[in-house]
């Protein structure tokens, strides 16, 4: 990725883009300021359509192997990039969807570089919106490309939707005899590419049967070629004897979702703390104590072994009578303790319309409202509850991060949790033994 800032303005970043959405190439390298290509105009920011109902133009129905059927809305815009509205779960033999989430999308990729002389948010400070890529058929195996307009920019090929085996759904041997019960199963893969500087970002949402969702970005491209200079301890040797030194840096991903389960707007916050305590003298083991609160107040919530947050519905319940919620399972993450937004792992907020992005938010929230996600945690009642998510990765780069880089994953999923009775994906033999599976099963 390009750090020198006059590579990394939104305006170069709008120049390579036109390029590249004109030709449907990837250029060498990015524009900068002696771009010879015309000047487009001014971007501006137009407001998001609403996103309640949506033309099939811009609708993801997708039926997968076992009956579960996912359906969503999809709209890009220039600073967040691919957005999904109106997410949708039906389960098989369910006779409605379950509504599960009204928007998710990317909230920030921050990235700062260990040397402090380079920061940046890639979307809302260098152009991340207008940097999207045409895709190729064979990046989206077996699956279809939608043309995506950008504002100023023009129509592309960009938004892959495709399925892709993920390999065992579930598998449980009989304790009698030799039967067998397992599936093999496919998730729902929605993705873009984005390409900042020399990085590409791929934007990716996953949808499986069981009513699963993971989100994840992947960085690749290349390393920045101005970036081979460091010395000093905040880089690693690459090239025979040590050529250069590639600058270190960290990825700060934050995703913005509002859940709506159910079509609620009463969703509620719980923390779980499980406490393990060490074998009394006298023998016996080690004994867990799970301890549940719930999170009435804006929370800048930290990571910790055997803690977890999930999402509850006001009103929904599956068929046991149980309370549907989804749970929140953040993947490895580098905490980075530099900036107040990027020290904590989690946020939830009140929700309001103009906080949009997890720092540098081009949102008008008022002269004294801050600019990022840490600055609106000030003790305000959760009624409405927007989740922040932040993972971050620390790209100490390697031989093998050129030429081009591989690409490095950091994400969570959205796991539910008592959104059904039992498994989707029971098969029928076995839809009996809720609550008590049969001895002999």
């Amino acid at each position: 990725m390009s750090h020198q800032s006059h590579r990394r303005t939104r305006r170069g970043a709008l120049l390579t883009a036109a390029a590249l959405l004109g030709t449907a190439t990837a250029a060498a390298a990015p524009a900068t300021g002696a771009t010879a290509a015309p000047r487009p105009p001014a971007p501006t920011r137009s407001p998001a359509p609403p996103a309640a109902d949506c033309s099939a133009a811009y609708r993801i129905t997708q039926k997968l192997d076992g009956g579960t059927t996912w359906r969503m809305c999809w709209r890009y815009d220039t600073d967040a990039g691919l957005t999904l509205d109106n997410i949708t779960f039906q389960p098989p033999g369910a006779t409605a969807p379950i509504k599960v989430l009204k928007s998710a999308r990317l909230a920030q990729i921050h990235v700062p570089y260990d040397d402090g002389v380079s920061e940046y948010d890639d979307l809302t400070g260098a152009g991340f919106g207008w940097g999207l890529q045409g895709l190729k058929p064979a990046e989206c195996p077996g699956g279809t490309i939608t043309t995506v307009k950008v504002p100023e920019i023009g129509e592309t090929k960009a938004l892959c939707t495709t399925t892709r085996a993920r390999g065992h759904a579930y598998r449980m041997a009989s304790d009698t005899g030799n039967k067998v019960y397992q599936a093999q199963a496919k998730d729902l893969l929605v993705y873009t590419v984005n390409k900042v500087g020399w990085y590409e970002y791929i934007t990716e949402w996953r949808f499986s049967a069981d009513g699963t969702i993971g989100a994840n970005v992947g960085a690749t491209g290349s390393l920045s070629p101005v970036d081979y200079n460091a010395t000093d301890g905040r880089s690693w040797p690459l090239g025979k004897g040590a050529r250069g030194y590639a600058t270190s840096h960290a990825h700060n991903v934050f995703w913005k979702l509002d859940f709506g389960l159910d079509g609620s707007t009463k969703d509620r916050i719980e923390q779980f703390d499980s406490t393990v305590t060490a074998p009394a003298a006298g023998g016996g083991g080690p004994t867990v104590k799970t301890q549940r609160s719930v999170v009435t107040k804006e929370l800048a919530g930290d990571a910790k072994n055997m803690r977890w947050w999930r999402v509850v519905s006001g009103t929904g319940k599956n068929a046991d009578g149980h309370a549907r919620s989804y749970e929140i399972v953040p993947g490895h993450s580098d905490t980075h303790a530099g900036r107040g937004f990027t020290k904590h792992d989690i946020y939830f907020t009140q929700a309001r319309a103009c906080e949009k992005f997890a720092s540098n938010n081009i949102g008008n929230c008022g002269a004294n409202a801050g600019d990022s996600v840490d600055k609106w945690v000030n003790g305000e009642t959760l009624t409405k509850p927007s989740v922040w998510v932040n993972i971050g990765f620390h790209h100490i780069a390697r031989d093998e991060d050129q030429q081009p880089m591989p690409v490095h994953w950091q994400g969570f999923q959205l796991a539910p949790r008592d959104v059904t009775a039992m498994n989707p994906l029971t098969p029928s033999e076995l839809a009996s033994q809720n609550g008590q599976p049969d001895l002999g099963s």
